[in-house]
Formats: structure tokens, C-alpha cells, sequence
């Protein structure tokens, strides 16, 4: 697929960028096309959830996440409920404390306020590099937040300290590479509520679960139970915001009761998916 540079999001979206970041509101199911920026960049979703494609693997960005994307890195966005999307790039420096490949990292009430105050509004004026306007994309005016360079520096400096004191959180979904663990992934993300054992799945592509087993060992770092585990989780974060309750949402992601997915969702997320329903 072509790479397109700052690439507009898609029509029922409203977008508002300025040199540092940008802002897009997306309604549910919107989403970019693949694109790829200069700089590195952070992307926040104050309200909804952002599934993050990129070539390494999937992230789920709900809104106690943030997810870093390195400079040059091809991606793309889609939006599960009405999603605030908030975009920080940072310079190379900063982004050099960063990791050099995509990551997601859980939100401190700290970061979560700068993030906020360098993509909301703060009394008019778009940001260019010295406070002073320029180069609105969008609807216009005081919508844009307004902070000159030396300002926004310690907030990002801020920011970057604070993902750098963060645990990098298990919401990032990695891609194999061997043909027959990409095949069952496509039959466990079509179809999260299939129970099928390893060894059935392997059945299907022709492979042992022992030889699967080590290959997910060996490819992603987990076993079959975690690993399935993510993708049920990846696909309730998206449920939920989409409106759907805890109960349906743990029978739709195959497990046989409530209970279960209640205790894998809050391991992973940091909050129960009532909390999280009602937090987003």
C-alpha cells in the first residue's frame, strides 16, 4: 500500500493540525489510510479507542494509553466509538529517549494533563515554532492550543520523562512471521470466541502444537494461552466502545463466563470493563 504523508483522515471526520500535532475528532469506525511522518509522534485518545496498524503489529490505545510511533513509520488509525484522537511529534531529540519501534505506554495523570494541555484549547492562536499563528488545517480559530516554544519544550520534556518512568503496557498485539501462526491469527482475530485447542488449530495448517508452541515462544515471547488471551482482550476494548455491556462483550470474546474475562480484562487493561465502560 502507498505511503501518503500527512494523510487526511477520512470524510466524517473533523481535523485540526498545526506544526507540533493536531487533533482529529473521528466518528465510530472512521480511520486513516496508511501514512507515515518525518518525526516521531504520540497519539492520545481522550474519549473512545484508537486501534493503531503498524508493520510490527496491532495497538490498542484506549483512554489510560498512550501509543508511540517512531519517525518513518508506517501506519494507520481506526476509531471504535466517538474517538478524540490528540497527536503529539516530538523532536529527534526527545524522541531518541524513546523506544525505536512502536510502543504503548500506560497514562499518569501527569502525562495525561500535558497531553491535553498541548492539544486543547487555551484561549486562541494557533502554535507555530514561536506562539504566534500560522498554518491552520481545519476548523479554524481558538480551537488550537497556544504555547511558545520555550513553554511547550518543558511540557514535552515533562511528557517524555513521564513515558520513560512508565511500564510499557501488554496491549500491543505483535505480528508473527511464520505463515502458519499468521494464519491462525487471522482465524482467532475473525473469530475470538472460537475455543479451538492449539493442537485443533494446527490441525488446520498443518503444524504440531508443539512446533507452535515454540514458535510463538520464539517469534513473540508468550504462549498460546497469553497470546489468545491479547486478542480477546484487543477486541473487547473494541466492543465496549462500541456500547456493548460486560456480558455480552465476554461471551462475543469466548469466555464461558463473565467472571473470567473480567479477571484477564483488568490484568491487562488496569481497570475493569465496567470501570473502563463507564471511564470512556
Amino acid at each position: 500500500m502507498p505511503v501518503r504523508r500527512h494523510a487526511r483522515p477520512d470524510a466524517g471526520a473533523t481535523s485540526l493540525t498545526w506544526p507540533s500535532g493536531g487533533r482529529h475528532l473521528w466518528p465510530s469506525g472512521g480511520g486513516s489510510g496508511a501514512q507515515a511522518h518525518a518525526r516521531g509522534h504520540l497519539v492520545y485518545a481522550a474519549r473512545g479507542v484508537l486501534v493503531l496498524h503498524t508493520e510490527s503489529g496491532t495497538s490498542i490505545v484506549p483512554a489510560n494509553r498512550v501509543a508511540w510511533t517512531p519517525a518513518g513509520s508506517t501506519h494507520r488509525h481506526r476509531a471504535h466509538g466517538e474517538t478524540d484522537m490528540r497527536i503529539v511529534f516530538l523532536s529527534p531529540s526527545l524522541a531518541r529517549l524513546l523506544p525505536g519501534r512502536p510502543a504503548v505506554f500506560r497514562v499518569s495523570g501527569l502525562a495525561r494533563e500535558v497531553l491535553l494541555a498541548l492539544t486543547g484549547p487555551r484561549g486562541g492562536g494557533p502554535d507555530d515554532e514561536d506562539g504566534a499563528g500560522d498554518g491552520i488545517d481545519g476548523d479554524g480559530g481558538g480551537a488550537v492550543p497556544r504555547y511558545g516554544r520555550a513553554a511547550r519544550g518543558r511540557l514535552l520534556r515533562v511528557l517524555v520523562e513521564e513515558l520513560r518512568e512508565a511500564d510499557e503496557q501488554p496491549l500491543h498485539l505483535p505480528h508473527p512471521r511464520d505463515d502458519r501462526l499468521r494464519a491462525i491469527e487471522r482465524i482467532l482475530t475473525r473469530t475470538p470466541d472460537d475455543t479451538t485447542t492449539l493442537a485443533g488449530l494446527g490441525r488446520q495448517v498443518g503444524a504440531s502444537a508443539r512446533t507452535l508452541s515454540r514458535l510463538l515462544r520464539d517469534e513473540l515471547g508468550m504462549t498460546f494461552y497469553e497470546w489468545r488471551t491479547l486478542v480477546r482482550v484487543h477486541h473487547a476494548l473494541v466492543l465496549l466502545a462500541e456500547g456493548h455491556d460486560a456480558t455480552y462483550t465476554a461471551h462475543a470474546c469466548g469466555w464461558a463466563n463473565p467472571s473470567g474475562f473480567i479477571a484477564a480484562f483488568t490484568d491487562l487493561v488496569g481497570t475493569t470493563p465496567g470501570r473502563y465502560r463507564v471511564g470512556g
